[in-house]
């Protein structure tokens, strides 16, 4: 049985800055901002389209070493995408697949980040805790670039 967690992240930052920071650049991104946690990112196959994968690398503070995702969907205008954890993480010890569909919205002079994030535990394997770290991984991923674009406004425009 499949099980879901969602997020809403409210930024300070316009709509497509945040998309194009946190989801499109996340590979520059994401290791200046938190290298506590993400220590590289690497596109592993395609060009950034539906398709294309890419590994993300952990540091010693994650109890797995990479993710690979699976990009499915993107649009550009509606700043919406989806992706398929197909390798690494708890894929195979914990769950046996993961999808996440996320959607940045403007909201005001900042926007709005959504996150429905949707997973099939291994049975008998409680994930509770797993979920609450994703959630709060997620949104302090979003809570950072929205700091860098604060400092930044040009970034991203």
């Amino acid at each position: 049985m499949s099980s879901s967690w969602t997020a809403e992240v409210e930024t300070k930052a316009p709509a497509a800055a945040i998309f194009k920071a946190a989801f499109l650049d996340w590979h520059n991104l994401g290791p200046k901002l938190i290298p506590q946690i993400i220590t590289g990112v690497t596109l592993i196959s395609g060009d950034g389209s539906p398709g294309s994968i890419r590994q993300i690398n952990f540091s010693p503070a994650v109890p797995f070493g990479f993710i690979k995702e699976r990009l499915d969907f993107i649009d550009h205008e509606k700043l919406e995408l989806k992706t398929s954890v197909v390798e690494g993480g708890d894929l195979g010890s914990k769950i046996e697949s993961a999808t996440s569909h996320i959607k940045v919205e403007p909201k005001g002079n900042g926007s709005i980040v959504k996150v429905s994030a949707t997973y099939k535990a291994i049975a008998g394997v409680d994930v509770a805790e797993d979920v609450k770290k994703a959630k709060e991984g997620f949104i302090n991923s979003v809570k950072a670039v929205e700091e860098h674009l604060v400092a930044n406004p040009g970034a991203y425009a």
